[in-house]
This record gives C-alpha cells, sequence and structure tokens, in this order.
C-alpha cells in the first residue's frame, strides 16, 4: 500500500518540476531576445536598369523663320487695302494700292520730254544732211579754184556744229529715256504686291490713310511665312558652354503641353540680344569713371545681372498651331544613355578627391555598409552608376523613422562614411 502511494505522489511532481523549467527557459530567452538592440530602419532603393538623359532648359520664344515688312516706297492715300489678317497671299498679289494720279502725271511729262528732245534731234539730223551735202559742194569748188577758203570753212563750221548739237541731242534723250524708266518705276510703286508666298500677320494701316515715304518707307502689312517657325531659346551663362549646335531639342508650348516638338539646335548666338546697347553703355560709362565714383557702382551692379543666350532652331509647322511670340519650354540634350545603372540622386553622399561618391548599401542583416562609386551622367534626379554597385543592391536614401528632404522635396542623402 506504502509502494504505490510513493508512486503516485513522484509522477505528479515530476512533471510539475519540468514543465517549470520549460516555462522559465521561455522567459529567459524572451527577456534575452527583447533586450538585444534591433538594427535601425532605413528608406532604401534598389539600384536598376533605365534611361537617363542630361539636359539643359530654357525658356524660348517662338518666331517665323521668315519674316518680311511690306512697305511703301511711294506717298499718297491709299486707295484699295484687299488683304486683312490671318490671310494666305501668293507672290505677286495685290496687297494695297495707292492714289497714282502725282506719279502718272510725272510718268507723262517724262514721256512729253523725251519727245520732244527726239523731235529737236530729228531737225538737226535734217539739218546736218543739208549743211553735209553744202559742205561737199564747197569743197569741190574749193579744189576746182571756183569757190573762196571762207565759203569752204563757214560750210565746214555748220556741218562740225551740227554734229555737236546731235551728240548733245542723244544724251539729253538719254537722261529723258532714264526719267520715263523713273517715273514708270515710280508709277509701279503705288501698286504693293506680296514679295513672296505667306500669311498677312500684321496691317497696320487702312484704306483712305495717306502715308508718307518721304523719310522712311512706312509698313503697309507684314506678311511671314508660318509652314516654319524659329525657336530662339535663352540659354543662361552658366549653361551656354556645355551645349553646341547639332544636339537634340524639344520644347511644348503652354497651351499643349503634352505634346513634344523635336528638333536640333543649329546656332547659338555669339553675344546676347542687348549686346550692342551694353557695349555703348559700357563705352560711356568707362568715358565718365575718372570723374564719377557712382559709375563704378552702376557698372558693377549691371554685371552682376543674368546673362542669356539665343540659342536658333527651326521646326516645321505644318498645321500651324505654333503662333507668332508664343512661350516654349526648350529641354536640350548634352547626353542621354539607353539601358544604364541608375540610383537617385538623393543617395549620393560626399564627393572623395577621387571623383567617386560614398552610398550605403544595405547588407543581408540590414545594416548600412559604404561603398565608393563611380558617377557617369548626374542631372540631379538620377544618376547613372559606373562602378561600385550592381544592379539590385538596396542603397539608402534616408532614415525611415525621419527623413529630412531637400528643399525641392527628395530625401537628402546619406551620412558621408569614409572606408
Amino acid at each position: 500500500m506504502s509502494l504505490h502511494m510513493k508512486t503516485w505522489v513522484s509522477t505528479p511532481r515530476r512533471r510539475w518540476l519540468v514543465g517549470g523549467g520549460v516555462a522559465l527557459a521561455l522567459v529567459a530567452a524572451g527577456l534575452i531576445w527583447h533586450g538585444r538592440p534591433k538594427p535601425p530602419v532605413f528608406l532604401s532603393t534598389s539600384v536598376m536598369l533605365g534611361d537617363i538623359e542630361d539636359t539643359v532648359l530654357a525658356t524660348g520664344i517662338i518666331k517665323a523663320a521668315q519674316q518680311v515688312y511690306v512697305g511703301s516706297q511711294a506717298s499718297g492715300q491709299i486707295k484699295t487695302l484687299p488683304v486683312k489678317v490671318g490671310q494666305l497671299v501668293k507672290r505677286g498679289d495685290l496687297i494695297a494700292e495707292i492714289d497714282s494720279l502725282t506719279q502718272q502725271n510725272s510718268l507723262k511729262t517724262a514721256r512729253a520730254s523725251l519727245a520732244d528732245v527726239q523731235a529737236q534731234r530729228a531737225s538737226k539730223a535734217a539739218l546736218l544732211a543739208q549743211y553735209q551735202l553744202a559742205f561737199e559742194r564747197q569743197k569741190e569748188m574749193l579744189a576746182q579754184d571756183a569757190g573762196s577758203k571762207a565759203d569752204y570753212d563757214s560750210a565746214k563750221a555748220s556741218l562740225d556744229s551740227t554734229r555737236a548739237d546731235i551728240a548733245s541731242l542723244d544724251a539729253q534723250i538719254d537722261e529723258a529715256r532714264i526719267s520715263v524708266n523713273t517715273a514708270e518705276v515710280n508709277l509701279g510703286y503705288t501698286r504693293i504686291v506680296a514679295p513672296m508666298d505667306g500669311t498677312i500677320v500684321a496691317v497696320p494701316v487702312q484704306a483712305g490713310q495717306t502715308v508718307n515715304a518721304s523719310q522712311s518707307a512706312p509698313t503697309i502689312v507684314t506678311m511671314a511665312d508660318l509652314g516654319t517657325m524659329t525657336v530662339k531659346a535663352e540659354i543662361s551663362e552658366a549653361d551656354v558652354l556645355r551645349v553646341k549646335p547639332g544636339m537634340p531639342v524639344s520644347f511644348t508650348v503652354l497651351g499643349d503641353p503634352d505634346n513634344a516638338y523635336h528638333a536640333r539646335l543649329a546656332s547659338i548666338d555669339p553675344g546676347p540680344e542687348s549686346y550692342s546697347s551694353d557695349s555703348s553703355s559700357l563705352s560711356s560709362s568707362s568715358t565718365s569713371a575718372t570723374s564719377s565714383s557712382s559709375s563704378s557702382s552702376s557698372s558693377s551692379s549691371t554685371s552682376s545681372t543674368a546673362i542669356y543666350y539665343y540659342g536658333l532652331f527651326d521646326v516645321p509647322n505644318p498645321n500651324g498651331k505654333l503662333r507668332i511670340s508664343m512661350t516654349a519650354q526648350v529641354a536640350i540634350t548634352v547626353a542621354s544613355h539607353k539601358q544604364v545603372m541608375t540610383l537617385p540622386a538623393s543617395a549620393l553622399g560626399a564627393r572623395g578627391d577621387d571623383g567617386r561618391y560614398t552610398v550605403l548599401v544595405l547588407g543581408p542583416d540590414g545594416r548600412p555598409q559604404p561603398h565608393r562609386v563611380s558617377v557617369g551622367i548626374n542631372n540631379t534626379v538620377s544618376a547613372e552608376i559606373l562602378s561600385g554597385l550592381k544592379v539590385g543592391d538596396k542603397v539608402v536614401i534616408g532614415d525611415g523613422n525621419s527623413a529630412p528632404s531637400t528643399s525641392s522635396g527628395r530625401p537628402m542623402g546619406p551620412p558621408s562614411m569614409g572606408m
């Protein structure tokens, strides 16, 4: 009886002791686990293959590739003006007609003067024939001692004088013909025709208005060929050395930002648009520099203003969507690489003396390790990785707990860590 009782009591006790030991072990393990520091949390991105471009941004204005100010070389009242803004005209079409009464009278006067001189010449030519016969008779008579030397000399003088008169009249005829041609040209100026195929873009005058061409040719209409447009892009002084003719360009207009136009940069002006006026102002400023100290401060403030150079390129405009004086948002592609390793530029840390950057790469344990990388194109948004990383590497771009941002809203780069 006592033996069975001892066995029954010891078995439950042993189970309790074993269970308690297991519980204590779990509690101890939990304390140890929770006591270990957790790895910090970082915002990261993967190195990927992609396309990257380095572009120079500029604002431009759209002009017609060919624009002509059609003026009047004749003074008078505009009798007819059959064109209007937006009208398509062909070369030689009538644009305006000026009252031509004065020019017609001038032409009639010139023609009458020409006819008068021609009549005088005809009269002199008849006299020349008469004097020629008289001279021949006196010559024969003098040879036969039948005439006097005085009569011979008189006949010869009359002949020579008439020949000189005819030569003078010939010169007057040439002058009169020039006057007629000039009058005809002036009469033609009263009919103003289109010098090219194009579109009427401005009509600053109206029928009935009197124009005066004595000092300068007044503009009757402005014509432009809108089939091809020229974009004048303002390239800043900081970027102009990076661009050159032949580089691809693209641009959009404010009214259609989703439709990009493509072309190639044709030329870059050697000086800014205000170069001429700036040169004159600088010249006068330097002349008065010895007499006034204020000119020195004025010159220094002028030199601190931004300077832009015009980059020019043409673009076809077959549908007429592009219009004169539209604003163009231009991007000039300086460099472009396809399917290369790329990384957000915010992931780049400090740049060393060797030109390489430091980036933090997350290891298998989630902790960052510094890597030195070589960078190709860096457009401040993305950077091309030439070496130091491989596709799929996780690169730190910020702290997951508090990610500081730059003024542009992108996370700041990781702190620099030496190797």
